[in-house]
């Protein structure tokens, strides 16, 4: 009898698509569901990857809101999980604003009071990038690599 390969593995699939208000409010809305939804898919709240989803919608969510509102619009978030993976993706309707690419982002000078969003994102997250959409907009999408 041969032991089973790693492939044979029953794949689990989860995925959440959510659209919120471009508002600081539909931002934390949008924080809580993920931190809620993860948990659900057993990623305690609280837990280092769990805080770091969070961190991740929340510095999205605000770049979304500020950077890519369109009047009118929403933004996008979606989560999937497969396997050991934990995928985040925060779209807005804004395509020609687009952010750096990863490990592009300048520095902001010690007393400013923003552009430390994506160096935040770029801490936490395990692989990240900048997509086009179908439609107008751009998609951020983040992935973090889950323990075991």
């Amino acid at each position: 009898m041969t032991a089973p390969s790693p492939h044979d593995a029953p794949v689990t699939v989860r995925t959440f698509t959510r659209r919120f208000d471009a508002t600081p409010r539909g931002v934390r809305l949008a924080r809580r569901h993920l931190t809620r939804l993860l948990d659900a898919w057993g990623i305690p709240r609280g837990s280092e990857r769990s805080d770091a989803a969070a961190l991740v919608v929340a510095e999205l969510g605000a770049n979304a809101v500020t950077h890519g509102l369109v009047p009118g619009r929403l933004f996008e978030l979606r989560a999937g999980l497969c396997a050991a993976t934990l995928v985040i993706e925060v779209s807005d309707a804004r395509g020609e604003r687009r952010p750096p690419a990863p490990g592009a982002a300048p520095a902001p000078g010690p007393d400013a009071e923003s552009g430390r969003g994506l160096l935040l994102v770029a801490a936490v997250a395990d692989r990240w990038s900048v997509l086009d959409r179908r439609g107008p907009g751009k998609t951020v999408r983040v992935e973090l690599d889950l323990p075991g």
